[in-house]
């Protein structure tokens, strides 16, 4: 049984950073594409960041590009997502999840975490 559980996730103030962590369990973590997406209240799930099997390749969401930061340890099965200068807007569940393919869409991850909170304060 595959299982993603996040965590680092927290009540901040505007400017502040967070480090979210991404445990995996029951599957190799190298034969999959990793991904951060969030949701906030009222609103959609949304893609934040991913990256390839490798960590040769990553991408983000345009908002979040040059604050936040994904990065995968293969040997540790875990992934993270340094989150710098957090916004009010930044405020959502997120969640983690692996694909087999390298995309932003969520329709395509097959593994999800139950999500950890993250909550900015102006």
């Amino acid at each position: 049984q595959v299982q993603l559980v996040e965590s680092g996730g927290g009540l901040v103030q505007a400017g502040d950073s967070l480090r979210l962590s991404c445990a995996v369990s029951g599957r190799a973590i190298r034969n999959y594409c990793m991904g951060w997406f969030r949701q906030a209240p009222g609103k959609g799930r949304e893609f934040v960041a991913h990256i390839n099997w490798s960590g040769s390749a990553e991408d983000y969401k345009a908002s979040v590009s040059g604050r936040f930061a994904i990065s995968r340890d293969n040997a540790k099965n875990t992934v993270d997502l340094q989150m710098n200068s957090l916004k009010p807007e930044d405020t959502a569940v997120y969640y983690c999840a692996a694909a087999r393919v390298y995309s932003t869409s969520s329709n395509l991850y097959d593994f999800w975490g139950q999500g950890t909170q993250v909550t900015v304060s102006s």
